[in-house]
């Protein structure tokens, strides 16, 4: 009788993505130096203090930032080792498509908003049901030290699995935590009277988060036009040239989505409004012709694409007689879209999976 002997240490250093035995062993390695990291900065800065829960100076201040700072250094470490270990081990890989460097950039941006977001707003959650607790010196720099090491183990498993099914989740965890920091630290507490777009007109922290969170998504949104239609079936030259139509339409509405981040509705009112404009028609002209573009693709998302096309075209309409303000319309518009795209990706990934099977059982047998 045989028994499977664990990797060795300098296997699993040598090669840490050689499996997932590895990589979870050398995400627990990053996750510890992250401990050490922060127990050795948080130790002079706490040092003779008691610590608020929340806020200016507390301590999930200090994981909300340090805590960001290594999740998007995990990712980027994660994403480096998988490409140095080849295509064949890199679940993400896709023939026709490969990350770029700004893919890469922004991906772990992403997480390190989505880690910062995560801590701060656990803190406020922890100070309302503490009221009036502070954390003393030694707790603190150990709870910090922690939160260190969570984010680094989570965000490197992240980019050492990133598979398009799992970005699909990272941008709606991403857009849903961006806008929400913009809404909850907004100096306007009436900006949901004007649009959406209100969040990215103001000078404070809530324009920062809500215009770098437009961008960021819209990178990201232009990664999924290339590795999501990369695995549409393609038979013939024609075939070629739909595909090529959706990872267009795609790239448009990713692209727009960067430049409503970037030209500010207050400073560049037409371009704006433009643009945003322009992001709502690709998507309109990508879900009526999808039909014909992807014969493939499951009926039911098919139909899901035109309810949703009818709901924001019933929304506009409201808008216009003035039964709902502007906000509601972009809010709700906004869900659908990005819902819709995350859905298309994980349906393109089940057509690759239906394919892959359909090559393999005729063999089987």
């Amino acid at each position: 009788m045989s028994t499977t002997q664990a990797s060795s240490w300098r296997e699993i250093i040598a090669r840490p993505t050689a499996s997932a035995e590895s990589i979870e062993s050398f995400a627990l390695v990053i996750g510890t130096a992250a401990f050490v990291v922060g127990f050795v900065v948080a130790t002079p800065l706490f040092w003779g203090h008691d610590l608020a829960i929340s806020g200016a100076g507390s301590l999930g201040q200090f994981a909300g930032i340090a805590g960001g700072i290594v999740a998007g250094l995990s990712f980027a470490v994660a994403r480096v080792l998988v490409h140095r270990a080849g295509a064949d081990a890199d679940p993400f890989a896709v023939t026709g498509a490969r990350l770029h460097w700004f893919d890469v950039l922004a991906l772990a941006l992403a997480h390190a908003v989505i880690a910062l977001l995560v801590w701060i707003a656990l803190a406020s959650v922890l100070e309302q049901s503490f009221l009036g607790a502070v954390v003393f010196t030694f707790p603190a720099v150990v709870l910090g030290a922690v939160t260190l090491a969570l984010s680094a183990y989570v965000a490197f498993l992240s980019g050492a699995n990133m598979t398009p099914s799992l970005l699909s989740l990272v941008l709606a965890v991403f857009l849903v935590a961006g806008v929400l920091a913009a809404m909850l630290s907004s100096s306007d507490p009436l900006w949901w009277q004007k649009n959406l777009s209100a969040l990215g007109m103001t000078d404070d922290l809530s324009a920062l988060a809500f215009n770098l969170t437009l961008v960021i998504a819209g990178v990201i949104v232009t990664t999924i036009a290339r590795y999501g239609t990369a695995s549409l079936p393609v038979s013939s030259a024609e075939d070629v040239k739909r595909r090529n139509a959706v990872r267009t339409l795609l790239v448009v509405v990713g692209v727009f989505l960067a430049c409503v981040g970037i030209f500010h509705v207050d400073d560049f009112f037409w371009v704006h409004n433009t643009v945003a404009t322009g992001m709502a028609v690709a998507y309109a002209i990508l879900v009526i012709r999808l039909p014909r573009l992807v014969p493939a693709m499951p009926k039911a998302f098919v139909i899901l694409g035109f309810v949703y096309l009818a709901v924001i075209v019933v929304l506009a309409v409201f808008f216009a007689v003035g039964y709902y303000n502007l906000t509601a319309v972009e809010l709700v518009a906004a869900i659908l879209i990005f819902s819709w795209i995350i859905v298309f990706l994980r349906n393109v990934g089940a057509l690759q999976q239906r394919d892959q099977f359909a090559t393999a059982s005729p063999n089987a047998g």
